[in-house]
């Protein structure tokens, strides 16, 4: 059963998560210094299969992992295998807090791509955010300032196929079958990365073999935590600490790796965040019929580590089964 009744620790586990999922990016960033994205995105599959052989096992929906909406689906699997592959490239060569500057835009490419996949109707105050919020993103870029890169392009591709990979989700989520929408997108990165793997392979020692599996630990535990910021804390609440990951950008990016906020990524990133807060607190008005962003239960879909609403389903039965996601990169 759904508790509501201690919101602020419901908010605090939000914070806890997004912790352990800033902690994942800098794995990631860490690894990307001597490995491909590919191999990087292949050993994250390959050691997050045994947390979705256990959330399998305890899926009681009766079915086969048959999509009943296979070109969904495909897309779908498509978008959040261009997902990972583009947030993890992103994360190797950018600032943290860079990246998660235009990652904070996929909210507000939910939105827009909710007019003509779920039929929402996005008024003039959404629609207003949504431009303002694509300033702030060119704020972030600064072009003529800054010449803007492939790990630029990278990160702003990710943005778009998370949110196209969220809505996809809304749509069919309730219709498709929990196991088939966890396990495709990993299906697709594992074979997709390991045909691409012999080129690009390098040995792993064993301490760097410890990060990747690390990396999966930190991205189940994460989950962990936001189911439980779900049951504790009404979506409105919990959304928007998302956005707390910008301070740890900030405060890992020092730490590790020698990084600091300039100026311009920091208001860029403020008018980012000012929108989707917006857009966030006015679905959470009602202003919204779908609510495609309140809906989103997690970070953008990357297809390297389970998601948490299969688990959030199977938890709270009182919530309707809904499998969208938002982000990140996981």
């Amino acid at each position: 059963m759904s508790d509501r009744t201690s919101p602020l620790s419901g908010i605090l586990m939000a914070l806890a998560a997004f912790g352990f999922f800033s902690m994942h990016d800098v794995a990631v960033k860490l690894l990307g210094g001597g490995y491909a994205t590919f191999q990087i995105v292949f050993f994250s599959v390959l050691l997050s299969f045994p947390l979705v052989i256990f959330m399998l096992l305890r899926d009681p929906q009766p079915g086969t992992l048959i999509p009943r909406h296979p070109w969904w689906t495909a897309l779908r699997t498509a978008s959040a295998v261009t997902t990972g592959t583009c947030a993890f490239y992103s994360f190797s060569v950018l600032p943290l807090a860079q990246v998660y500057a235009i990652l904070f835009a996929s909210p507000l490419v939910i939105t827009l791509l909710a007019i003509p996949i779920l039929g929402e109707k996005v008024g003039v105050h959404r629609g207003a955010a949504i431009v303002v919020g694509l300033i702030g993103v060119l704020i972030v870029l600064r072009p003529g300032n800054v010449t803007p890169g492939l790990g630029h392009a990278a990160a702003l591709t990710a943005a778009v196929s998370s949110a196209m990979a969220s809505v996809i989700v809304r749509k069919i989520g309730r219709e498709e079958r929990a196991a088939v929408l966890l396990l495709y997108p990993m299906v697709g990165n594992f074979v997709l990365m390991g045909a691409l793997l012999p080129f690009v392979y390098r040995p792993i020692p064993l301490p760097d073999l410890g990060l990747w599996a690390l990396m999966a630990g930190l991205a189940f535990l994460a989950g962990l935590a936001l189911i439980q910021a779900y049951r504790r804390a009404d979506a409105v609440l919990v959304a928007p600490m998302q956005y707390s990951q910008i301070i740890w950008a900030a405060l890992y990016g020092w730490l590790f790796f020698d990084e600091t906020i300039d100026a311009g990524t920091a208001a860029g990133a403020a008018v980012v965040i000012v929108s989707g807060l917006y857009i966030v607190f006015r679905e959470g008005r009602g202003r919204s019929r779908n609510s495609p962003v309140l809906r989103t239960r997690s970070r953008p879909e990357t297809g390297t580590t389970p998601r948490i609403s299969p688990m959030l389903a199977e938890k709270d039965r009182k919530v309707p089964q809904d499998l969208s996601d938002q982000s990140a990169p996981q």
